[in-house]
């Protein structure tokens, strides 16, 4: 797990959306996703996809953080004393899955939290992009497919 330095917070107390784009992007500079691709352009197509959602700075921040602490780039004591709104933070947790958590209860805790079900929104629309699992297997697309839009019909999503 990577502990990156905190930047330089605003003179309200919290990180610049830039700066949290820069922490995201160094925490998992050195993860690619299922295809190979670094896995910063999911994180920034997620935090695209919040923002085209008409989501705000803090659910933007949480959309660039949203993997951090699941993937172990960023510790939840990280995330904790980060210069991050509530806000920000509980969406992030709401959006981290828990080792063993069924499908169910991630997506009763995502529904419960303000502004979560947009970052997933977002994640899973960035997930279930075609193009991206054209480049998979057969199997694995099958079973990515299948996944994600289980998620969307617990979160209550229409399909894609």
């Amino acid at each position: 797990m990577t502990e990156t330095p905190q930047p330089q917070s605003t003179p309200h107390g919290t990180l610049t959306l830039t700066d949290v784009e820069a922490v995201a992007r160094a925490a998992h500079a050195s993860q690619t996703d299922k295809a190979g691709r670094p896995y910063t352009e999911h994180l920034s197509a997620v935090a695209e996809g919040v923002r085209a959602r008409g989501g705000d700075e803090e659910l933007i921040a949480a959309a660039w953080l949203h993997d951090a602490v699941e993937d172990d780039a960023l510790s939840e004591r990280w995330l904790e004393q980060a210069a991050l709104s509530r806000r920000t933070k509980d969406v992030v947790r709401a959006v981290t899955k828990r080792a063993g958590e069924p499908p169910e209860a991630y997506a009763a805790r995502i529904l419960a939290t303000p502004g979560a079900l947009l970052v997933k929104e977002a994640d899973l629309a960035h997930n279930a992009d075609p193009e991206r699992l054209a480049v998979l297997d057969e199997a694995t697309r099958k079973r990515l497919t299948e996944k994600y839009a289980r998620m969307r019909a617990l979160l209550g999503l229409s399909s894609l």
